[in-house]
């Protein structure tokens, strides 16, 4: 059986590593190389860094971080924001990134997936899907949360997943920062449905939460703020999680 994975994720502006709820109200975090080392260090599995106010003008600043966070550690770690071609993609990770994350630029041009796949491994392609309640469905919103589309959730995420995709990270934005729970129902719904790897994130406050999102078919579990600001340490939740029977690497 495929162990689970758990991700500390690290939203970084400026080169900063930040956190809110539901999107805002965002407060610094710290270094991201620091931030990273140290998650490592308290056995995280991989690491997922969303450079969310990331342009054309801010691309040397990430394209500086992401080199030292490389330098710094020796797990798999994957990068996000402003990516809007293969070569932004292998650019990325020719500085050291495992994996590069896609979202607003590939819900506006799909075939931007089937492009990294083709550049890259499906394996080094991941969507990032973020969705927020409509009524009884999920509509996926763009631009680090701030532009609404027309596109279902799940309807996406099975799009996304036959263009290439290697994962899926679905993020709840009605969940995220709540410490709440992950949308479990979501989830169920597009890991049932897809035949890649689906990614839990947005609303994690307790082991407990992680758990119900394996339970429900996640293959990993993405927490940030719990994680940055000490209320869950990563070797806890593990030993929670496999003494539930959950198979995890400690």
């Amino acid at each position: 059986m495929l162990t689970k994975r758990i991700i500390p994720c690290l939203d970084v502006k400026g080169g900063r590593v930040v956190k809110g709820i539901n999107f805002v109200n965002l407060r610094d975090a710290g270094d991201p190389a620091t931030l990273a080392l140290t998650y490592m260090n308290e056995g995280a599995d991989e690491l997922t860094f969303l450079d969310i106010t990331a342009s054309n003008e801010r691309r040397a600043t990430m394209l500086e971080w992401v080199r030292v966070v490389a330098d710094a550690i020796s797990i798999p770690f994957t990068v996000g924001g402003g990516i809007s071609s293969p070569g932004d993609a292998v650019g990325l990770v020719a500085l050291g990134a495992d994996k590069i994350s896609l979202n607003t630029a590939a819900v506006r041009r799909p075939e931007l997936i089937t492009e990294c796949a083709s550049a890259l491994g499906s394996q080094a392609v991941v969507v990032a899907v973020d969705v927020k309640r409509d009524g009884d469905r999920r509509r996926v919103f763009i631009e680090g949360g701030r532009a609404p589309t027309e596109r279902d959730g799940f309807e996406w995420c099975l799009e996304a997943a036959s263009l290439g995709a290697g994962e899926l990270l679905i993020t709840s934005m009605d969940h995220d920062g709540t410490k709440a729970g992950y949308d479990v129902e979501f989830l169920a719904q597009v890991s049932g449905a897809v035949g890649i790897p689906a990614i839990a994130s947005g609303g994690a406050g307790t082991s407990r939460h992680v758990l119900e999102a394996f339970e429900r078919g996640a293959d990993a579990a993405l927490l940030a703020s719990v994680f940055h600001f000490g209320e869950i340490r990563i070797r806890d939740m593990k030993n929670y999680l496999r003494e539930n029977g959950v198979p995890v690497r400690l």
